[in-house]
């Protein structure tokens, strides 16, 4: 009889059940995928993804039900479901619903929700340093390809609102709203009705540049909830040094039918208050300003406590203190390379992005800082009669990107306006009366490139500036101000009826005497005139005094014609 080795058939068994046991395993966790497969059906939290603002929803019978904006947070379930147009769906639940959507159009991370790779300009666009700030990198020009590595946010209509690109060698952020999807739509000039032709027509004689190469797509003009710009706004101006004598102003301008002031924020060679900006960026304009932060302060808030609208007043182009700090940014003699002198005063080119800065910065803090309700631009141009001298080469105005004067001016104001409607504040600018005619002019304002921009216009038309028989008069206009304005109202009219989204119209009158003979006082009559002419006109958003020295006696003599109702 043999004996069986033990210790052999114990290691037999141990290898043999060992087997049974991995393959039970192995059985039981596919069964297990198997049968989750078919029964469970997990969910995950994720991102509607798309090149477009709205995505197709579906209800379970794959019948299109609503739309849902990029960027939306969802659950998403696990399971896959396919359709007889062979396209790959999962189910979502959206606002306590369930929806069917297609696969690519779902995401798990919210940096994923858009999908462009590339996009176009449609509209000469600034490009930012980051998403926070107002700093300047570059700028790209109309038709130009962008890259997109990324965006900012996006609202909830799927609108993105800053994307971050790539242009060669630099990476930034810009407006969407500049952007189309196609290089065709780019180079595309808004038509509607025809009305790009009128600006097609008006080529560069002045050497100001082409009405044709500006901008006239539709802008939106917000109306802040909690900053209510009056219908008509009837508006003094003060200069910044007499707020020590603020309450005479206020008093007069209660009894007077005045519902608004227009202050020196900055003004060329006289800084309204010691800016923080300014310290930081424009140290002469710090040191030499008129009034203290703390002071000018109290100041605006007195103004605003008695309930009037009140406007900050920067001059930008013409800034000689900045000019002493940044003689880089300056208009240059070609021939000592040192700052350019125009009729006594330097000027910042309006190319320079630098200058763009300093001055919305400075905006930017009256708002915050200061309270308020909108800024005004002046010196929104080049120097006046410069232009031979530039074509006989005298000057460099420091054109690093090859713009026209128009084209600079209009660009600067849709990156200042976009930075201070982030404020909740509106934005206003000073033209010329000559810009109401047809043409560019040679310092770069053109009427509807600026009014299609921004909230508020505001022409200074003074009477005593025109030639002596404008408009086929056969007397000296300044002694006739009603004609006068009624006629050049007219043309306002004209230019405002060229583009879709014009601005309110609120014209500097003229509040002084006249400077050239024959010499005429104006009182309250003549400026009653001025008033009338412009809201006979239908160009009833308000007025402004210009005044110099904001003369309160002058304003008590003309007080009178501020009580009329010119809108009967």
């Amino acid at each position: 009889m043999v004996k069986r080795k033990k210790g052999k058939l114990k290691i037999g068994n141990i290898i043999i059940f060992s087997l049974i046991i991995i393959l039970v395993f192995y059985v039981l966790i596919h069964f297990i995928k198997f049968l989750g497969s078919k029964i469970i059906d997990r969910t995950s939290q994720g991102y509607i993804s798309s090149t477009s603002e709205k995505v197709k929803l579906y209800n379970l019978e794959f019948k299109e039900t609503t739309d849902i904006a990029r960027g939306t947070k969802v659950l998403i379930h696990d399971k896959e479901i396919k359709n007889d147009d062979s396209k790959t769906y999962k189910k979502i639940k959206y606002d306590k619903k369930e929806y069917l959507i297609n696969t690519n159009n779902i995401v798990l991370k919210y940096e994923d929700s858009i999908k462009e790779e590339r996009m176009y300009v449609r509209t000469p666009v600034t490009i930012y340093k980051n998403e926070n700030s107002s700093d300047i990198l570059s700028m790209a020009k109309k038709g130009e390809e962008l890259k997109i590595i990324g965006f900012d946010k996006i609202d909830s209509d799927g609108k993105v609102n800053m994307y971050k690109i790539e242009k060669a060698d630099i990476k930034g952020f810009v407006y969407a709203k500049y952007l189309v999807n196609s290089k065709e739509q780019a180079n595309k000039n808004y038509d509607e009705n025809n009305s790009y032709q009128v600006h097609l027509k008006r080529d560069d004689t002045l050497g100001g540049g082409a009405a044709k190469d500006l901008d006239f797509y539709p802008v939106d003009k917000p109306k802040f909830k909690n900053n209510k710009m009056p219908d008509e706004v009837r508006s003094l101006y003060l200069n910044s040094g007499v707020l020590g004598n603020l309450y005479a102003y206020i008093k007069l301008a209660k009894n007077s039918n005045i519902n608004a002031f227009v202050v020196d924020i900055k003004d060329n060679t006289a800084p309204g208050y010691a800016s923080n900006v300014m310290k930081e960026l424009s140290p002469t304009n710090y040191e030499r300003a008129i009034n203290s932060f703390d002071n000018y302060k109290k100041a605006i808030q007195k103004i605003k406590d008695e309930g009037f609208y009140v406007i900050g007043r920067i001059t930008v182009f013409k800034d000689s203190y900045y000019v002493t700090d940044n003689p880089d940014c300056a208009i240059t003699s070609k021939s000592t390379n040192k700052p350019y002198s125009h009729n006594g005063s330097y000027w910042p080119s309006a190319y320079s992005r630098d200058v763009w800065e300093f001055n919305v910065k400075l905006a930017i803090e009256a708002v915050r800082e200061m309270g308020f309700n909108e800024i005004q631009f002046d010196y929104s141009r080049f120097p006046d009669k410069t232009n031979t001298i530039e074509q006989q080469g005298l000057v460099d105005m420091k054109n690093k990107y090859n713009e026209s004067k128009a084209g600079a001016i209009q660009s600067f104001l849709m990156y200042a306006t976009d930075e201070i409607h982030k404020e909740g504040a509106y934005v206003s600018v000073d033209v010329f009366g000559e810009s109401a005619n047809s043409y560019v002019t040679a310092y770069g304002q053109y009427w509807g490139a600026i009014s299609n921009v921004v909230d508020v216009i505001s022409a200074m038309p003074y009477p005593d500036h025109f030639d002596t028989y404008a408009y086929g008069s056969s007397v000296p206009v300044w002694t006739e101000p009603y004609k006068l304005l009624k006629a050049w109202g007219e043309t306002v009219v004209e230019r405002q009826n060229e583009i879709p989204t014009p601005a309110i119209c609120r014209t500097w009158i003229q509040a002084y005497n006249t400077v050239k003979s024959p010499y005429i006082t104006y009182d309250a009559s003549k400026i009653s005139d001025q008033i009338k002419a412009l809201y006979d006109n239908g160009l009833t958003g308000g007025y402004i005094t210009w005044n110099a020295s904001s003369s309160i006696t002058k304003y008590q003599e003309i007080a009178s014609s501020f009580k009329k109702d010119y809108k009967k």
